[in-house]
């Protein structure tokens, strides 16, 4: 199966594709305390909400970085939709590899974690990009509550509950890397709500217009099973918050 254009189809009705809200967004630009002229990069930068919405509002510059071409597009087009083209521009190409040309003050990845083998190595990657005294952003999931039996881990995305840390484990963990937390912004239960409801109104609208595509029947099955499914596990056990850290 083509994993990214299966990833499109789910994603393809939100600018932000994470679980923060843009409410939540903007306020975590708040909370970095942004200043005009700074330089951020995002590796896995999606359809550029983040970079092009903190241009607008702080002022910042920046480079995001994503593999998917549909991704790219819409990002640059959301620049010219906000007159910060001038500001940002989006890079189609494999974040797991991307070192900026010049140092940056704040770098972030936002939920694609796999480009580093996980928080520890993606840590690493960013912060080869940045400055001294910079900041690095990092989306983690982590349990909420502890899941009850497989069948709840393996529908949270996790092979085995160790997968995953609680919330008190993983601030520990960047702590034992190397880093102090300087702020964290968790995704509420709206958030994630909505998240996941555009993902399957998403589905919906492409298997209209995709009856007999090869993924239809994918989707028709997940699309039938994964409200009451979220509902039951997803909802319950799962968390996910974006984490500022600066090395000490």
């Amino acid at each position: 199966m083509d994993h990214l254009r299966y990833h499109v189809i789910r994603e393809g009705g939100r600018r932000l594709h994470n679980p923060l809200t843009s409410d939540q967004l903007a306020a975590l630009g708040r909370t970095l305390r942004l200043e005009k002229g700074e330089r951020v990069l995002d590796l896995g930068s999606g359809s550029g909400e983040l970079l092009c919405t903190w241009a607008r509002d702080h002022g910042i510059t920046g480079t995001g970085v994503d593999i998917c071409d549909e991704f790219t597009d819409r990002a640059g087009a959301r620049a010219v939709e906000l007159g910060v083209d001038g500001l940002v521009e989006f890079v189609r190409g494999d974040a797991s590899e991307y070192i900026a040309d010049e140092p940056v003050d704040l770098a972030c990845c936002l939920g694609a974690s796999w480009i580093g083998g996980g928080a520890a190595g993606t840590a690493e990657l960013l912060r080869r990009s940045l400055r001294p005294g910079g900041t690095v952003l990092l989306g983690e999931p982590f349990w909420r509550r502890e899941p009850p039996d497989q069948r709840s881990v393996e529908a949270c995305h996790a092979d085995d509950a160790d997968d995953f840390p609680t919330l008190p484990e993983l601030l520990a963990y960047f702590g034992e890397l190397g880093y102090d937390v300087v702020g964290m912004t968790i995704a509420d239960q709206q958030g994630w709500d909505r998240y996941k409801s555009a993902q399957w109104l998403s589905m919906r609208r492409w298997l209209t217009r995709h009856p007999d595509d090869g993924l239809a029947a994918r989707l028709r099955a997940e699309l039938a099973e994964e409200p009451a499914e979220y509902a039951r596990h997803e909802r319950e056990y799962l968390g996910w918050g974006v984490f500022a850290l600066m090395a000490r």
